[in-house]
């Protein structure tokens, strides 16, 4: 290969980068809707990158240099236009519930800030991987009954750990149900500081109202403003109130964090359930806001992105980041364009640090329960929960489980109770597939339940039976035990018609099934005949051996074919329905 073969090939894999191209194709009357957005959208992400910092265990400066690293990796690597990655309400308790039993015995934050940025690097590693492997599909390991179960224990679990800060004391506790019992014991004890309390509970207040009246107001930050104006002006620090206090300024350098050796395999358990957790929702948002966009999603781009963004804050000490559909929303809302939204609100981050770190050191650390609060609010569908209620009770039953998961065995715990959940639910409904015998029914074309019609007609010694869904090791029996039970009805048919339409696959534990109960048939004189089945299926069947006892002349294209040859053979005719026989 030449030279300029070889910078050629360097060149076009620079211009695939989705920044480059996002700079080659920025439009310059973009330029000051991006600037806008970015100035609003640094308003949402100071206050809520400290507060999920604090969620998660760590100090609130961390929040902070997350923000902007992650803001930055995701603008080169990311596809999206205006999705926006910062910390998240949802990660905190999962990043917090992995690192912080590494550091209860001494409890020092830079060893804290160290397992969380590992943490970070192993969740970029394992997305970077799945986007290679192209295993986005990982993300549909959630249904939405168990996703929603998830989610509302969650945001019950980030609600009863912030009460106590947002009332203004601390409770030692582990656990959803200590950590209620610790909380209503120390309020009866009389613990609870009143200004942290008008503080904490007046942030609720004033966010709420905003975002239900005044949704183009910056409810986050107003509230941050005037908290900081109340700390000021009334000395709320002098009458117990926990303020932030003064930030490191400047930036944190480059770092390799160093971790011990035993810390990797806890953190890698937690690395994966945040990595399943970030990939739905980057899948989901990028999905919604591609829609209104006219972009297409790339799911495995998205990945990409997300990874390097988590690459680039755990080598400046942050933590995992995901896509958030709510500073998205307000960027969008705030005209934003492309990725140069978020660089603008990194780079007025990293200016306040440099510049202005004591701005927020008079800001209530109940401020910023407030506003965790607030977004875990946002985190719960209780009417999604009703509704799953109403109508289907079994999957409300999935939701119930997966919430009692996170609210009784704890985050983690729960995100592998809600994938559990969700696998094994599929695995039941091929385990016991719905399954059922066809009529005719007068003025319907083709063959129809039974169960929905019971005036549905049937051919004498006729039985037409379809079973909805692949047969494989787990139903083969079940669907033995049903024909056998068809085939001893009185009176006793002669063909029975299996409507395999639905069966996409036989394996060979099925394959092995089928040709015992043929012959268990045939020595009753009853024939097991297949209508329907799909040609690879057919081959498969074929390939098994099993038209050596299944007679060849049983396979028909159509039930249709498959009724007229049987009519043909016996001259049986439609016999009237049940209602009329009485």
């Amino acid at each position: 290969m030449t030279a300029e073969h070889k910078s050629q090939g360097l060149l076009s894999r620079v211009r695939a980068v989705p920044g480059v191209r996002a700079v080659a194709s920025y439009r310059r009357e973009w330029l000051v809707k991006d600037l806008v957005a970015g100035v609003v959208l640094t308003t949402l992400l100071v206050p809520q990158g400290m507060a999920y910092a604090e969620l998660a265990g760590l100090p609130p400066i961390t929040g902070l240099y997350t923000t902007v690293l992650c803001l930055l990796g995701y603008a080169v690597c990311g596809p999206s236009r205006i999705l926006v990655l910062g910390p998240d309400s949802s990660l905190g308790p999962m990043i917090a519930a992995t690192v912080l039993p590494l550091v209860a015995a001494d409890g020092d934050p830079d060893r804290a800030v160290a397992l969380a940025s590992v943490l970070a690097l192993m969740v970029a590693a394992i997305m970077i991987l799945a986007s290679v492997a192209k295993l986005g599909f990982i993300a549909d390991l959630i249904s939405k009954p168990t996703m929603i179960g998830y989610m509302n224990g969650l945001a019950l679990t980030i609600l009863i750990g912030q009460l106590p800060k947002l009332l203004g004391f601390k409770v030692e506790a582990d656990g959803l149900i200590g950590e209620c019992a610790g909380f209503f014991r120390e309020l009866a004890d009389g613990a609870a500081v009143p200004a942290a309390a008008a503080v904490g509970i007046g942030g609720i207040v004033v966010i709420l109202v905003l975002q239900r009246f005044l949704p183009k107001v910056p409810a986050v930050l107003v509230m941050v403003v005037l908290a900081i104006a109340a700390a000021t002006a009334f000395d709320l620090g002098a009458h117990g109130v926990s303020l932030v206090g003064e930030l490191p300024d400047g930036f944190p350098p480059f770092t390799i964090p160093d971790v011990r050796l035993s810390d990797l395999a806890p953190l890698f358990g937690g690395a994966l359930g945040i990595a399943l957790v970030s990939l739905a929702d980057t899948i989901s948002n990028a999905s919604a806001f591609a829609a209104r966009t006219g972009q297409e999603v790339r799911g495995n781009q998205e990945m990409a992105g997300v990874g390097v963004a988590n690459l680039a804050a755990g080598l400046f000490q942050g933590f995992p980041v995901s896509t958030s559909g709510s500073r998205t929303a307000v960027a969008e809302r705030a005209g934003a364009r492309s990725q140069l939204t978020g660089v603008v609100g990194a780079a007025l981050i990293v200016l306040m640090l440099v510049l202005v770190p004591g701005l927020f050191r008079h800001l209530p650390q109940p401020a910023l329960a407030a506003v965790v609060i607030t977004a875990s609010l946002s985190l719960a569908d209780v009417p999604g929960a009703v509704r799953l209620w109403r109508q289907r009770r079994e999957e409300f039953l999935l939701c119930l489980a997966a919430f009692l998961g996170v609210a009784l065995l704890g985050v983690l715990s729960g995100i592998a109770v809600a994938v559990g959940l969700s696998v094994l639910n599929v695995f039941r409904r091929a385990w016991w597939p719905y399954n059922t015998v066809l009529g005719r029914v007068r003025d319907l074309e083709g063959y129809h339940d039974v169960r929905s019609y019971p005036q549905a007609r049937q051919l004498p010694g006729l039985v037409i039976y379809r079973f909805d869904a692949p047969l494989f090791f787990a139903n083969a029996k079940a669907f033995r035990d049903e024909v056998q039970r068809l085939a001893s009805a009185e009176p006793r048919p002669s063909w029975i018609v299996i409507a395999a339409e639905p069966m996409t696959d036989v394996d060979t534990t099925a394959a092995d099934v089928l040709e015992e109960l043929d012959e268990q048939l045939n020595a009753r004189d009853v024939h097991l005949v297949f209508a329907e089945l799909k040609d690879p299926v057919r081959r498969k069947i074929e390939w098994y051996g099993l038209t050596r006892t299944i007679d060849p002349r049983h396979f028909f294209p159509t039930v249709e074919a498959a009724v007229a040859a049987f009519r043909l053979r016996t001259g049986a005719d439609w016999a009237p329905p049940p209602t009329e026989q009485r």
